[in-house]
């Protein structure tokens, strides 16, 4: 696999899939089982049976606590911005690091979703589509893309109020591309929308385990190192703000805990090394970050 972080997106959307067998799945998501390789599929398949449904969740838990329910909620939490931004005018949807994500094919958003991602992960996703549907349907456009090493502006061109997914993508990046995406997202017209994930600064600085410390050497410690990017709580509004963007919500395990695992009647962790974050394309600030 030319680029690591590629194979990385099979982890999230396995989750969401084996969630979808129990009794009040967090998300649901009937095509995350569909769009996974056959491999991963059967394995899937095989934890219908709850005890190695479980024994996958303890697995996924000894690397970083909190994790199994992180990547439901936070996917929960994407879909309901997604729904609120398209109910309230947006006109496209953008998916920056879309791997295996199944958005634009289930909630049946009425607008043009452009999926963008490596050009392996597209290569990948394209296949599973033309299996799935014959073709990639025509309201998706499927964008290749390293945002390591090239520019947003060079393939994706945007008019419009659009609403912006990066996902669990940030902490694979060095500083600096993520500048160049924010530096992209400074462009886009005012009321657009984004959401988005990172992993703490303290985490990837390694003053802060959170417990996770196999996940820490996995991740950050390895060589070379697989996370590199995080960002401090305190710090996002003042980042955004520079590009032109305003905070609107900040959201880790308290709000999570609270607003899907308990209404579900779950007993699930929230790990707090990752937190997701909603903003919004400031009417005042239309000229900033260009």
């Amino acid at each position: 696999m030319a680029n690591p972080a590629a194979g990385t997106a099979l982890g999230p959307m396995s989750i969401v899939a084996m969630d979808q067998y129990e009794e009040h799945p967090l998300i649901d998501d009937p095509l995350a089982g569909r769009f996974l390789p056959s491999g991963t599929r059967t394995m899937v398949a095989a934890t219908k049976w709850s005890p190695l449904r479980h024994l996958m969740v303890n697995a996924t838990e000894r690397q970083i606590p909190g994790l199994w329910g992180s990547m439901l909620c936070r996917k929960r939490y994407v879909d309901d911005r997604v729904r609120e931004a398209v109910s309230a005018g947006a006109g496209q949807v953008v998916i920056l690091g879309a791997g295996w994500d199944t958005r634009a094919y289930r909630m049946g958003l009425g607008v043009r979703v452009f999926e963008v991602d490596l050009p392996e992960n597209i290569d990948r996703k394209r296949a599973a589509l033309e299996r799935i549907y014959g073709r990639v349907p025509d309201e998706v456009t499927l964008v290749p893309l390293d945002f390591q090493t090239q520019s947003l502006p060079d393939v994706l061109t945007l008019s419009g109020k659009t609403f912006f997914v990066w996902e669990a993508v940030t902490q694979y990046l060095s500083e600096e591309a993520v500048r160049a995406v924010f530096r992209y997202l400074s462009t886009a017209e005012p009321g657009s929308g984004l959401v988005f994930t990172y992993v703490r600064e303290d985490f990837i600085a390694g003053t802060a385990m959170y417990g996770a410390e196999a996940a820490y050497k996995r991740f950050v410690a390895s060589r070379p190192p697989l996370w590199t990017f995080g960002m401090d709580p305190e710090k996002v509004a003042g980042f955004l703000a520079e590009y032109g963007w305003r905070l609107t919500e900040d959201v880790g395990p308290a709000e999570f805990t609270e607003r899907y695992v308990r209404p579900a009647g779950r007993q699930l962790a929230v790990t707090e090394i990752e937190r997701s974050v909603s903003a919004v394309r400031a009417e005042e600030a239309a000229d900033l970050g260009n």
